[in-house]
């Protein structure tokens, strides 16, 4: 017998329904160790060991125990039937009783179609389990799939907020050099704000000066045509020297006011930290004042207090140090005679 026919088979062993040389032929491949056939074997039996109890029970005749009662006891001195002869070596023994617990065997033909229909629900229940398997199979995966999809919607999300958040950084550090740029450039205009500040201040005191000089020069020109039309003011003209041909001068005198004025032109531009300073000369020079030029190249100068001009004999004009000297030392650029 085939393998496939043994396992045909082994349904009909557990319910005893197999012929001799069916059963030892069966037996013989248990006993080669197939444990498919064992496990086989053992569910069937247990399914045979249950279908008893899915019978319908009926009641014994009424007569059955008097035929019980009534049935002839065995002769004395009846010879016992001889011994049943030794079995094969192929029937099953005590091993195969303590393996496979012995079922009663049931030849009749009601049990076999009994077994026949037990085996049809044994396979209808395997069968529905399958399908029961199956659909529960199917039923995960597609749940297995949506998760699997939602997984990757959820990543996509993810991503897509990642870059999001990337595009924001990058912003935000645009904006934050902008800043520190727009912040550079309001400490610069701050600056330039300072320097303007400080340059309004200077042109403001600058302009103060000028201010100043002009009403200082307003009260000198003043005074100048207040001498010039006084008809007792006294005239000195100093003339230009080698070192300035050109050069000129005018001295007036007040003697009611003690005052002096003069007023020089086409002097030379004085080196840095010289002055022009007047001499008036008697026996020895005297310092009458020192001063500068103007932007024209003119120098004014208002004498308050010239006392023995009478006794002068010459004016002169040199170049001095700032802040002039007790004695002459430069160079004589304008002289006059009273």
């Amino acid at each position: 017998m085939t393998h496939e026919e043994l396992e045909e088979a082994v349904p009909l062993y557990a319910i005893g329904a197999l012929e001799r040389p069916e059963r030892q032929a069966l037996e013989a491949h248990l006993l080669s160790g197939c444990t498919a056939c064992h496990a086989s074997l053992k569910e069937y039996q247990t399914v045979a060991s249950l279908l008893p109890f899915g019978l319908t029970p009926v009641a014994p005749p009424e007569n059955l125990k008097a035929k019980i009662l009534h049935a002839p006891s065995p002769i004395p001195g009846v010879v016992e039937a001889e011994p049943a002869p030794a079995r094969s070596s192929l029937e099953p023994g005590e091993w195969m009783n303590h393996l496979f617990p012995p079922i009663a065997p049931a030849h009749s033909w009601p049990f076999r179609v009994a077994m026949g229909f037990a085996t049809v629900l044994l396979l209808a229940g395997g069968s529905y389990l399958g399908w029961l398997y199956y659909t529960q199979t199917t039923q995960r995966s597609g749940e297995l799939q949506q998760l699997q999809a939602s997984v990757q919607q959820e990543a996509s999300r993810v991503a897509s907020l990642q870059s999001d958040l990337q595009r924001r950084e990058h912003t935000v550090a645009a904006l934050k050099s902008e800043l520190d740029q727009r912040a550079g450039e309001v400490a610069e205009l701050r600056d330039q704000l300072i320097r303007r500040e400080a340059e309004l201040d200077d042109m403001r005191s600058q302009l103060a000066q000028r201010d100043s000089s002009m009403a200082r020069l307003a009260r000198q020109n003043e005074e100048f045509a207040g001498m010039i039309k006084n008809p007792s003011s006294r005239v000195v003209s100093l003339t230009g020297s080698e070192a300035a041909k050109s050069a000129g001068a005018l001295l007036l005198f007040d003697p009611a006011s003690k005052k002096a004025w003069l007023y020089a032109f086409n002097l030379p531009a004085l080196p840095s930290g010289k002055v022009y300073q007047l001499w008036a000369i008697d026996d020895k020079p005297v310092s009458a004042g020192v001063f500068g030029l103007d932007a024209g190249q003119k120098g004014r100068m208002l004498i308050k207090q010239l006392p023995d001009f009478a006794r002068m004999k010459k004016f002169a004009v040199t170049v001095e140090p700032d802040g002039g000297l007790p004695q002459p030392t430069g160079a004589i650029y304008l002289v006059g005679q009273t």
